[in-house]
């Protein structure tokens, strides 16, 4: 697999994958309202492509703000059915996360016995917008202490 930072040509050929993989109506996640109108992270939407330049699997990330502290949302991640079995869900994740230099700290809402394994932790006192599972939002120090003593409602990154 070769991991290359998604560009404005993989946008719809993502977007296909996300649609295959996730339920009708991904889009109405509360998640998505933190995303709605605002840019992602660039050079950590990575794609990740087979030999024969097919497309596997994608991740994406998104700024936001944990009160008025910054954060990274990750997701959505997939991986195409035909090659979900095969640990490309932590190639992307682990890949994307390593080039995550200039940022301390990563949120998402997803299921803890799957991302513990790549030392996301449940975070206690930091709100998704409902009707988020409050046992489904986890965090990741990408810095020492980065979550430390940071709680609050999750904002989007454009508001002040």
């Amino acid at each position: 697999m070769r991991l290359q930072a998604e560009d404005k040509e993989d946008y719809w050929e993502v977007e296909a994958l996300f649609d295959l993989c996730f339920a009708p109506g991904r889009e109405a996640l509360s998640s998505y309202r933190l995303r709605d109108g605002v840019e992602p992270v660039p050079e950590l939407c990575l794609v990740a492509r087979d030999e024969d330049n097919i497309l596997a699997g994608a991740i994406r990330f998104w700024p936001v703000k944990v009160a008025d502290v910054p954060a990274l949302l990750l997701g959505p991640v997939a991986v195409h059915p035909t090659h979900q079995g095969e640990g490309l869900g932590g190639f992307l994740i682990e890949g994307a996360l390593e080039r995550a230099e200039n940022w301390a700290r990563v949120i998402l809402v997803g299921d803890a016995p799957y991302y513990s394994r790549f030392g996301f932790e449940r975070l206690d006192g930091v709100i998704m917008p409902p009707p988020t599972n409050p046992d489904r939002v986890l965090g990741r120090a990408l810095e020492p202490g980065a979550w430390r003593g940071v709680m609050g409602d999750v904002r989007r990154w454009d508001e002040s």
